[in-house]
């Protein structure tokens, strides 16, 4: 991971922008209507917006001073001036432009409620940490992670393949919601002292450092419990409920976060949950097209 661009890119957490797209696969095959031309493209589309999300990101805070020395994590490439703020903002044009050409497909197979779902996820991800007023300082950044990375992105993903709405779309986008919404709680909660002390108020400076402990945790374990209940009820797919397998790993994380303060050890609970995110999408994919 030598490239500078790669990890601008942050290639850990790019699963959030897979794994809607993988539970909304599973269901459209369950449902007989799968598409792999939907499918792919869909898959494209959403990874080139998370990159070119991150890509942004990572020029508004460096604009806005947010990445200090003092902040741990990943190198931020414009903010220690590897990258050129004017080479991240044209890298961010062509992402989204590829963002773009999938979206340009997907309206031919679904009509233009696709390109509605694509301006605004676009729209989202240039006004996290950009713009005026960006959103992600005002501690309003889990909310729109939640609607646009985990509801939207999971139903307009199953959406694609039959132009259809199924409530077991909607029900599953809900763990996805809670899985991606706790990667960025895992990411604010390592940058809490750093991001207060340049006046970025993320939700995690705004709850404080218990509080967001127990948001974390509520996101996990409300990931299973939703799985559970869906699941037995027969709201979703019986056989969704294999992704509860996973719950073991979700309660290491949640350890975690509770116990550890350095750097190393968050940053490893952030990749882990995004991993953990996956592993989830993927066997509820599974379960759903059994």
């Amino acid at each position: 991971m030598n490239s500078p661009w790669i990890q601008a890119a942050r290639p850990a957490t790019l699963w959030a922008a897979l794994a809607p797209v993988l539970v909304a696969g599973g269901l459209a095959s369950g449902d007989g209507v799968f598409r792999w031309d939907a499918f792919l493209a869909a898959a494209l589309g959403s990874v080139a917006i998370q990159v070119a999300t991150n890509f942004a990101n990572d020029a508004s805070d460096a604009k806005r001073g947010a990445d200090t020395e003092e902040r741990i994590g990943p190198t931020r490439m414009v903010a220690t001036g590897v990258i050129t703020e004017r080479q991240m903002w044209t890298a961010t044009a062509l992402t989204f432009g590829v963002a773009a050409l999938a979206g340009i497909w997907l309206i031919t197979i679904a009509g233009w409620i696709i390109a509605v779902i694509g301006v605004a996820s676009i729209l989202a991800g240039l006004g996290y940490v950009g713009g005026p007023r960006p959103y992600g300082y005002r501690g309003l950044g889990e909310v729109f992670v939640f609607l646009f990375f985990g509801i939207v992105a999971t139903v307009g993903s199953r959406f694609v393949h039959d132009q259809t709405f199924p409530l077991d779309a909607w029900l599953l986008a809900i763990p996805m919601g809670f899985l991606v919404t706790a990667i960025l709680v895992a990411n604010n909660i390592r940058d809490i002292e750093t991001d207060r002390a340049v006046g970025k108020r993320t939700l995690a400076v705004i709850l404080g450092r218990p509080r967001t402990k127990q948001l974390y945790a509520g996101l996990i374990y409300g990931t299973f419990v939703a799985i559970t209940i869906f699941g037995t009820l027969r709201l979703t797919p019986l056989a969704t409920l294999i992704a509860v397998f996973w719950l073991p790993w979700g309660v290491g994380l949640v350890r975690t976060i509770y116990s550890e303060t350095s750097g190393v050890a968050l940053i490893g609970a952030l990749k882990g949950t995004a991993r953990l995110q996956l592993l989830v999408a993927f066997s509820l994919a599974l379960g759903a097209s059994a």
